[in-house]
Order: structure tokens, then sequence, then C-alpha cells
């Protein structure tokens, strides 16, 4: 049972911000019940520890919403990881002789995709705003597929630059699109968990794409098309499909048709998207944007995602080459080796998101699988060619469940519509400048042992730890001024405020 020191910190919560999901109606004497400094960081950090109770009728209905877009939206997650770390997995499937390829070569192509990525963002920021999210995904990822479709024709290295640049470009659609469908159709409370899933979705692509690669190392060169062509003329077709799928089935509103609403369930979606704070509104506000970018949490997601992304890149192209340090092993068995840090990735998200779920604590979360991570580059830059790099290499993808719960950060902790998508899509900027620059400092002259890289890794986990300290002080300070100010007001969140803008939105640290 809670203490009684617990039990006034709540009622000094409850009576200046109600319920912690739901921005309630105060009275001029509920503001008079708390004095200025009267709160104390035991009462902040309680601000998130009430949790909000569904009714029947709302837990149906998260069913339903969950239901209907979470399996196109983990779907998404797997094949965009799959077919951008299709790279890693061909260099035992004949690429290197097939296309006469360099080490430094290799590396560009892993950075190229990046770089298309990069290009991507700012368009994004504007056709996020201007249509439909879930029409123009689907219509994206037939560009991409497309585009992967395309790889598996090329005969030179310009040729594979180009189509990567085009994939990487096309791509760089669909995590900024369905992070914003997760904060549109759900309440903050539920995003760590919904979040989670698209996460989970990167390592279950490792295993998928490791599967599918398996198969084709054992069919061999059917039809004379050598292997690594049949891994993208595969991924490509049921990339396609997907967009299908996607134009015509990927809700991407709460009041969406698809989701066929009774006059119930209308009502709790009112509900819900006041607490979501994510109204959709075409009008693109610039001074969301530069609100953001004063903000000193807006840099410190940036440096953090950036630090753990230079070794998402980097490993991801380079971990068969690193596999293949350790000893002899046929393209077959290289091939599953991978299937574990798809395991341990998926495993690093499902332990973040049941942490942050449990303590309600986001940072504190992001930190504990941080740590898993850092050792891993450490082991990586410090170990010789044995078993405990194995080891090290499957630690390191400890750091998809800090990026996970990086993007619950966002979900939770930003409104205003285009304050929103400037955050994403500043995230997924970030992450894509971390993975140009993780394969390009795996120098070829520092085989196998890449010191130079492993050390840049270490130095990323460290940065980002930091990081997410600052983020949290930053956020439980705002929460601390304005649970001792208490406005009286309810927010109106069809004004489109920002997190900022708004003095009753309180943060989930």
């Amino acid at each position: 049972m809670p203490d009684a020191s617990h039990k006034r910190s709540n009622d000094k919560i409850n009576s200046a911000i109600g319920d912690t999901d739901n921005a309630s109606e105060k009275t001029p004497s509920d503001k008079e019940t708390i004095s200025r400094g009267s709160i104390t960081v035991a009462d902040v950090e309680n601000a998130n520890e009430k949790p909000f109770v569904k009714s029947k009728a709302e837990k149906k209905l998260v069913r339903k919403i969950a239901l209907t877009v979470m399996p196109l939206i983990v779907w998404i997650a797997i094949i965009q990881f799959a077919d951008k770390s299709a790279i890693s997995i061909v260099t035992v499937l004949g690429i290197f002789q097939d296309v006469h390829l360099t080490g430094s070569q290799f590396s560009l192509l892993a950075s190229i995709f990046f770089i298309g990525h990069l290009v991507s963002q700012p368009i994004n920021n504007i056709l996020l705003q201007k249509f439909p999210v879930g029409r123009l995904c689907g219509f994206c990822i037939l560009l991409w597929g497309s585009a992967m479709l395309a790889t598996g024709y090329c005969n030179t290295f310009p040729q594979l630059l180009a189509v990567r640049f085009l994939l990487g470009l096309f791509e760089g659609n669909s995590l900024p699109s369905i992070y914003l469908i997760v904060n549109t159709l759900f309440r903050r409370s539920e995003q760590a968990t919904y979040y989670g899933y698209i996460t989970l979705g990167n390592g279950v692509g490792i295993i998928f794409q490791s599967l599918v690669g398996y198969g084709i190392s054992q069919m061999g060169n059917q039809r004379g098309i050598i292997m690594w062509r049949w891994l993208h003329i595969i991924l490509g077709a049921i990339t396609l499909l997907l967009g299908v799928l996607c134009l015509f089935f990927l809700v991407d509103n709460p009041k969406s048709p698809l989701l066929r609403l009774t006059q119930e369930e209308k009502a709790i979606v009112d509900e819900r998207i006041r607490d979501n704070a994510v109204v959709r509104h075409k009008k693109l506000k610039w001074g969301q944007m530069l609100e953001a970018l004063l903000e000193i949490r807006f840099w410190c997601i940036c440096i953090a995602t950036l630090g753990l992304n230079m070794q998402g890149g980097g490993l991801l192209a380079f971990n068969i080459i690193i596999i293949n340090g350790l000893g002899t092993f046929t393209p077959g068995e290289s091939i599953l080796l991978k299937i574990p840090p798809g395991a341990f990735m998926s495993l690093s998200v499902v332990l973040a998101t049941a942490i942050a779920q449990r303590t309600r604590q986001l940072c504190y979360s992001a930190i504990f699988t941080c740590l898993f991570s850092f050792a891993g580059c450490l082991i990586l830059a410090t170990a010789e060619q044995n078993v405990a790099k194995l080891v090290g290499l499957y630690l390191t993808v400890f750091w998809s469940g800090s990026y996970s719960i990086m993007t619950t950060i966002i979900g939770s902790n930003v409104s205003g519509y285009s304050k929103k998508i400037f955050y994403n899509g500043a995230l997924v900027f970030c992450m894509t400048i971390g993975n140009i620059i993780g394969p390009l400092i795996m120098l070829e002259r520092q085989a196998p042992r890449y010191i130079g890289g492993m050390t840049a890794f270490c130095v990323g986990n460290g940065v980002a730890l930091v990081c997410f300290v600052l983020i949290r002080f930053a956020m439980q300070r705002a929460n601390r001024n304005r649970l001792a100010n208490p406005t009286g007001e309810t927010t109106d969140i069809y004004m489109d405020l920002t997190d900022k803008e708004d003095k009753n939105f309180i943060y989930r640290l």
C-alpha cells in the first residue's frame, strides 16, 4: 500500500490537474489549494503514476482500432526494415562477384539509401500536412517497392547507387507516417505499447529477411538469376502488395468509415482526441516549428537519436562481415546467424516497453536498455576475434529499445500538429544522419575489428545516456511549474495549442 506521503502527493496532483490523462475543469477554489512552491519532486514524479481507467466500451473500441490498423502498420515496419537492410545479406549471395564491388563502394551503397531518406524529410513535413496520411503512405510504398524490384535488375555500381537512393527517398515517408497515425489514434498512455510494436517490427524484419535469404541461399541461382537478385525481386513484390493494401485500407483518422463506429464510440473518440492533443490541420504553422527549435529537449532528442543510430547503420550493414570474420561459414550459416540479433532487438523493445508501462518512467526505461547497447559496443571495441565478439554484437541491438522509447517521448509529450510533424521529421532526419555516418566510419583498412567505428559507437551511446537525463530534467521542471500554478481553465483541443502554449499539459517523464 502507498505510504502517507505518497497519498498526500497524489492529493495535491489530483487537486491541480484531476486525471493525468485528461484536461479536467478547475474552479478558483482548486487553484487556492496549491500555493506557489508547494509542489515537491515527489509530486512531479507521481503526476505520471495514476493510470487512466477505461470503460468497457472504450476498451472494446481500442481493440477494434488496434485490430484494424496495427497489422498494416507492423507489416510496414517489418518490410521497410527488411528492404533497407537487404544490402547486408547480399554480401554472401554473390553481389560482390556479380557487380565487381569494392569494400568502399559497398559502404557507399549502404549510406546512399539514408541520403535519400534525408532528402525526403523536408518534403514529408509538407506532404503530411497537406494530404491524407494513409493514402500518401500507400503511394510511397508502391514507389519504394518498384525501386526494390528494379534493384534486382541492376548490373553496374552507378545503377545500384541510383536505385538505392530512390529506395531511401520513397521509404523515408513510412516512419513519419505511421508515427503520426499512432499519435492520432491512441491515447498518450497507450502509445508506448503501440510504438513498441512498430520498433518490434524491426527485429521481426531481420528475422523475416534472414529466413527469406536462407531459403534463397539453398535454392541457388535458379533460372540463371543470381541469388542476390532473387532477394530483391521477392522482397520488392511483397512490398508492392503491401502498398496496394495501404492505399485503400490504412486507417489514419479516428473517425474513419473503415472503423465502423457506433454513436457511443464516436462520443468516446471525441474524448480521446482531446487527450491525444492531435487534431489534423492542413495549415503549416511555422511558429510551432520555431518553438521546437528553441527547446533544449528537441536538440537532446536529435543528438541521442543520431548517437544511437550510428551503430544501427554501421552494424546493420556490416554484421555479416563481422560474423564471417569469426570463422568459416557457408552463406546460409552466415544468414542464419543474423536471426539472434533480430530476436534480441525484439526482446529489447519488449523489455523497454514493459518497464515503461510498469514504472511509468519513459526516460529511465530508455537509459536501461541503452546501458546494454553501450556494453555491447564496448565488447566489440575491446574483444579479440572470438565468441565474446558475437555476444557483443548481439547486445548492441538493445539500442532499439531506447529508440522505441524515444518515439514514445515525442508522441506523449509534443502537441501542436505542425510541431509534432516537425519533431517526428527531425527524429527520422537524425536517425538518417546516424545511419549515413555509421557505414562510412567502418573503414576497410581496419577490418575485421573496425576499432574506429566501435569507439565512435561507444561515444554515441554515452552521449545518448546524458541526453535522456537532460530530456527528463527539462520536462520535470516544466511539470513542477504547471502543477504549482494551475490555470483553472479547460483546454480547447481544436485550438491546436502546442505543449508549451497549453499550460494544462503535463509531460510524461
